[in-house]
C-alpha cells in the first residue's frame, strides 16, 4: 500500500507534506505534486498535512492516481523542502474536477 496525491492538489501544491515525508517520496511538477508509490512507506505522517485533504491511502477507487503518480514521479524533481503554495492556491482549495488544469510539465524541485 502507499498514499496518493489527487487532483485536489492541482493549482494548490501545498508542500507541507513535503517537510514531513521520512523518505523524500514527493515530486514536483508545475501545478502539483506526486508520491513515487515505490518509494512510499506507508506511514501516513503527510495525509492530515495537506491543507488540500489531496493525500490519501491507496484503494481500489484511486488506483489511476497511483499509477498518474507513479508515471509523473519517474518524470519530474524530486522535492524534499517546503516551498511556498501556488499564489492563488487558497482559492482553488476544495474545488472539485481540477484534473482538467493538470499540467505534465516538471516544476524545479529542490535547489
Amino acid at each position: 500500500m502507499t498514499f496518493v496525491v489527487t487532483d485536489a492538489c492541482i493549482k494548490c501544491k501545498y508542500t507541507d507534506c513535503v517537510e514531513v515525508c521520512p523518505v523524500d517520496c514527493f515530486y514536483e511538477g508545475e501545478n502539483m505534486l506526486v508520491i513515487n508509490p515505490d518509494e512510499c512507506i506507508d506511514c501516513g505522517v503527510c495525509e492530515p498535512e495537506c491543507p488540500a485533504e489531496a493525500i490519501h491511502p491507496e484503494s481500489d477507487e484511486l488506483l489511476k492516481w497511483v499509477e498518474l503518480n507513479r508515471e509523473y514521479a519517474a518524470k519530474w524533481p524530486n522535492l524534499t523542502v517546503k516551498k511556498d503554495a501556488a499564489p492563488d492556491a487558497d482559492s482553488f482549495k476544495g474545488v472539485d474536477g481540477k484534473f482538467d488544469s493538470f499540467s505534465p510539465n516538471p516544476g524545479t524541485g529542490s535547489k
